[in-house]
């Protein structure tokens, strides 16, 4: 019969095998408790890891929970075998992801819960993962890195990825945020990984100690690893200031929050010319205040993506009523169109450049398109089964082309909505010159459900990670200005109008993040792989000593 591996053979090894001290197998003893006992608690830690970042995440911001999140997973998960791992990784992700995007429902549970539980089986193989590192010397820093191994991958697959719920999206202006202006989100995830698991080997080899009985001399290696936990965000503090962007000028920058009819709803859009009345209307009272001494003139103004989902280029009544608001306000607008094609099956979801007297320029278009919101993957299947997502009646295109665009005497590092999610839209309009961080957002059939505080909390990451400042326009809130250190200066009310001007410092030169780009998120995955390579070898040489010295053991007895 199948038994659970001895204590000392799974989860033990002397301080000389390794940097620090091995992380004990928490299986019961003769003295400790029951087997179904542990089982129970094991999976209670998991659990309670999966509601740890949860309430990390926005709307809740307890941003010390991440770390905590991933020692308690990290507790769960040692000495346990693989199979038990994937049970647990499956029950922690279903935790945090299942809540996590409920704002999906008001595409229907259906997809709401699909798309959750696709998120959810990325933690499965981390789980395992972490399990098999945990085995090896210098476990802690293998753990973190499979961590973002588990993220990066995510981010890619399938339709393109989903990152939500990155470890670093919980710290949009914590110490740790500071790592992201080194290595982007991948670096900053590591290090809450690296905090929250040296924290864990702290605990586990003081709880060693004391139950060997041993001296004070014996919790120096955990006192170490206990300093090293609290190091890694003292670090992320002083992180931004390296290498930190200059200031080249200020501009005067105006947002526009126009709001929207039927705030909440799925089908917002189906009043396409009263969203874009409500924009322009939102213009000109900016306009009016500028004119009364209550409000600088911009030199540029921000507006929402989708503030018109009519065609301005293809609708002389649309275009009428934007060149009305560029002359009224006098500066060039970044103004939300839906370009479609001539037959109305496409679309792009375009920020477009609007010049007083010129009409429309340069434009950027949207990279990352969500599905079934945006456009219906494998449409002819799922339309078959799920009817009402026939109401994306045209599918968006996605841009190839970064968004750095020229405007108001300033160049904008454009990214629309779902894009500041994804580390590589901002991070090449940056480099391609973009001064100042614009995200153009469209989340009225979100408000009210946290999901519009996640994506601002995406965004004042990315304002550390590139040390930029950013505007953050949208249709019905949240609306913002994001200081360069991830601090929100102003931040609009939910579906409510609302206008805002500031002056933000236009930045020249890159931080090392922007420099890098994806060398930090691939050498930690690369980390992760090695570490997984040397833990399957090293499990193999187990079990072959373990049958070798089967005979001998059987002639004993």
């Amino acid at each position: 019969m199948e038994s659970e591996p001895h204590v000392v053979a799974e989860g033990t090894r002397s301080d000389a095998e390794g940097t620090g001290p091995a992380p004990p197998d928490p299986a019961p003893s003769a003295h400790g408790p029951r087997p179904g006992r542990t089982a129970l608690l094991r999976a209670a830690a998991a659990a309670a890891a999966g509601l740890a970042q949860l309430f990390a995440l926005p709307p809740y911001g307890l941003w010390w929970l991440g770390p905590l999140a991933v020692a308690l997973l990290g507790w769960a998960l040692i000495g346990v075998r693989l199979r038990r791992a994937a049970w647990l990784g499956l029950l922690s992700g279903a935790v945090l992801m299942v809540p996590l995007i409920q704002w999906q429902n008001v595409f229907g549970a259906d997809v709401w819960l699909l798309i959750a539980a696709a998120e959810t089986v990325y933690f499965v193989p981390m789980a395992m993962g972490i399990t098999a590192v945990s085995r090896l010397p210098g476990w802690p820093v293998w753990t973190a890195a499979v961590w973002v191994l588990q993220e990066a991958v995510r981010a890619r697959f399938p339709l393109g990825g989903f990152p939500w719920g990155k470890l670093a999206f919980a710290q949009p202006d914590t110490p740790f945020s500071g790592y992201a202006a080194l290595g982007s989100s991948p670096l900053a995830s590591f290090a809450v990984a690296l905090s929250g698991t040296l924290l864990l080997a702290a605990v586990l080899g003081a709880v060693r100690a004391r139950a060997h009985g041993v001296g004070p001399r014996a919790l120096a290696v955990p006192a170490a690893l206990l300093a090293g936990a609290v190091a890694v965000p003292l670090f992320g503090a002083a992180a931004p200031r390296i290498a930190a962007p200059a200031t080249d000028d200020t501009v005067t920058v105006a947002l526009i929050q126009g709001n929207v009819p039927n705030v909440g709803e799925m089908d917002i859009l189906g009043e396409r010319m009263q969203v874009l009345q409500n924009h322009v209307d939102t213009v000109e009272e900016l306009a009016e205040a500028v004119d009364a001494g209550r409000a600088e003139r911009p030199d540029l103004v921000v507006l929402p993506e989708n503030a018109s989902d009519l065609d301005a280029y293809a609708d002389p009544e649309a275009a009428a009523l934007i060149d009305r608001a560029a002359e009224r306000i006098g500066a060039p607008l970044l103004f939300g169109i839906t370009r479609y094609s001539d037959d109305g099956t496409e679309r792009e979801i375009r920020s477009v450049v609007w010049t007083p007297g010129e009409g429309p320029g340069g434009h950027y278009t949207k990279r990352y398109l969500v599905p079934f919101g945006e456009y219906i993957p494998y449409r002819d299947f799922f339309t078959r089964f799920v009817s009402r997502l026939r109401q994306v009646g045209s599918d968006g295109v996605p841009g190839t082309e970064p968004g750095a665009l020229p405007i108001g005497g300033t160049t904008l590092a454009t990214a629309i909505c779902f894009d500041v999610a994804f580390d590589k839209p901002l991070r090449e309009a940056v480099a391609e010159g973009g001064q100042i961080i614009a995200v153009p957002t469209n989340n009225a059939n979100y408000n009210f459900t946290g999901q519009s505080d996640q994506q601002l909390a995406i965004t004042q990451l990315r304002a550390v990670e590139h040390g930029r400042p950013a505007v953050v326009a949208a249709t019905s809130g949240v609306s913002a200005f994001v200081d360069p250190d991830g601090s929100v200066a102003y931040r609009s009310p939910e579906a409510e109008r609302a206008w805002q001007v500031a002056e933000l410092p236009a930045k020249e030169g890159l931080t090392p993040a922007t420099r890098l780009g994806a060398l930090p998120e691939a050498a930690l995955s690369a980390l992760a792989l090695g570490a997984l390579a040397g833990a399957a070898v090293a499990a193999r040489r187990r079990r072959a000593a373990g049958r070798a010295a089967a005979p001998q053991g059987e002639n004993r007895v």
